[in-house]
């Protein structure tokens, strides 16, 4: 057993080098790197020439890279700048696991919770908990599809037609296709069930500004918007708008354990069950490892350990946000480095494997694996 001078010592150096680390105050501190052959390279595919009349290509809004907490590059395109409020689409999904995050830390639920104990539209399903709903493995019957099959999509009628003025009331309504957390659907419907518990957990009062008060304040995130529909309930599938550089500080949260300055905002429990390969993938979805509402790097336990991860060219620990039209916050652990992308990719040209192996080139050192 170690003597409390030993323990005294450890949690002393532990403080301090969680001060002696780069955080950001109401700027974050930079250090730009040179110009190099890399750096050309990832400007390359990033920003490349595009037709906007046939809105084909690659077209990338923003690009930033926090390195060890200091911004070490930061390129905007078109109509969007530093002070931008981009459309975050489905990267709002983890942006409500990290809030979500702070009412675990407060006591207000457990994942393995009944979504019934905190939506009661949800008594029709009290076998599903509130882990299968992070998981996107609800088992209820969603489509997905937008652009694809619009006229047959869960998601386009909940968040344009008929399920417009609640989301999670529309959601709720859907049949099931699977017991619950047995099969991986991706489903926005999921993740505004999640937004909806939320309410309950956190009372009608607290809700409209908890997002604000339990993590952007926190973290200094000043910009952020997050619409509602006519419920009140926050479209935490979707509509999140934050700059570049405020989505960063909730990646450099996520890249230190849930730690902000000497503060553990997020408990290290709910980011290592956020970072953990849902079990239940099917073989041919290897290319989407879901863990609790963030995407990873890492592969099921039971697949091979032959398997391709998602991106081959970027460590294992990788992590992300991901939304619609390129939308993208990359998280790599082991080089330090927060990505954070925004965009307006109309195609299927964009690969996320090809920015990373870039952005490590440039920032990480070509052997960063």
């Amino acid at each position: 057993m170690k003597s409390p001078c030993i323990l005294t010592l450890t949690l002393w150096l532990f403080t301090a080098q969680a001060f002696a680390q780069n955080w950001p105050d109401e700027h974050w501190s930079t250090a730009p790197v040179s110009p190099s052959p890399a750096l050309q390279a990832l400007e390359d595919y990033a920003f490349p020439p595009r037709d906007d009349v046939t809105r084909k290509g690659i077209r990338t809004d923003a690009l930033l890279v926090i390195r060890d907490g200091q911004l070490v590059y930061e390129r905007y395109a078109g109509v969007t700048n530093a002070d931008t409020p981009h459309l975050t689409w489905s990267v709002s999904k983890s942006v409500m696991a990290c809030v979500l995050g702070v009412a675990f830390a407060e006591g207000r639920f457990q994942w393995t919770d009944s979504v019934a104990k905190f939506y009661p539209p949800f008594n029709a399903h009290p076998d599903i908990r509130l882990e299968d709903l992070l998981h996107w493995a609800s088992g209820l019957d969603w489509q997905e599809d937008y652009e694809y099959a619009p006229l047959n999509s869960s998601v386009v009628a909940m968040l344009y037609t008929h399920g417009r003025a609640d989301a999670a009331a529309f959601t709720a309504a859907h049949g099931v296709a699977s017991k619950p957390g047995t099969a991986y659907r991706y489903s926005s419907g999921d993740s505004n069930i999640l937004s909806a518990a939320l309410r309950t957990m956190v009372g009608e009062q607290a809700y409209p500004d908890y997002p604000w008060t339990a993590l952007f304040e926190p973290l200094g995130i000043r910009s952020a918007v997050w619409e509602s529909d006519r419920s009140g309930t926050f479209i935490g599938s979707s509509y999140a708008y934050m700059t570049a550089r405020d989505l960063a500080r909730i990646g450099l949260l996520m890249q230190r354990g849930g730690r902000w300055g000497d503060k553990q905002l997020l408990p290290k429990a709910w980011v290592e069950f956020n970072l953990t390969p849902f079990a239940h993938v099917q073989n041919d979805a290897v290319n989407e490892v879901p863990g609790g509402q963030w995407w990873l790097n890492r592969l099921p336990p039971r697949e091979s350990d032959l398997a391709t991860r998602p991106w081959p060219d970027a460590p294992q620990d990788t992590f992300a946000a991901l939304g619609h039209w390129g939308q993208a916050m990359y998280v790599v652990p082991s080089t330090n480095l927060v990505i954070v992308r925004y965009a307006d990719d109309r195609d299927s040209s964009y690969r996320h494997d090809q920015l990373l192996k870039r952005v490590l080139a440039a920032f990480a050192g070509e052997g960063a694996q």
